[in-house]
């Protein structure tokens, strides 16, 4: 059913408000990362705790990431079993790194 405040009927109106708004991600990812240089130059955190600051902003950017930019909220949930069976190398490396810094 067409109208003329939506001529390609709900199916298109449910379409265009699921789409991501990459300009709010955007400004989300350039706030992270003015946090992280200001966390990183400009404070007197003991290293450990700096260190597992910055991932924890690194992680959270590269969420946004994928999750809008590379349009992974909307994909099948098995492409996120694809997407996460890295996640235990990558905890073993966070692992290697924290324990360096300690």
């Amino acid at each position: 059913m067409q109208n003329a405040e939506n001529p390609a009927g709900p199916e298109a109106h449910a379409q265009a408000h699921a789409q991501p708004r990459y300009m709010v991600v955007w400004g989300a990812l350039f706030v992270l990362t003015v946090v992280e240089v200001l966390v990183a130059f400009f404070s007197g955190i003991p290293k450990t705790i700096l260190i597992i600051l910055l991932l924890a902003l690194a992680l959270w950017k590269a969420l946004l990431v994928a999750l809008y930019y590379m349009h992974l909220k909307w994909e099948p949930r098995r492409l996120w079993i694809v997407v996460m069976s890295p996640l235990p190398l990558i905890l073993i490396m966070l692992g290697v790194v924290l324990l360096e810094a300690w």
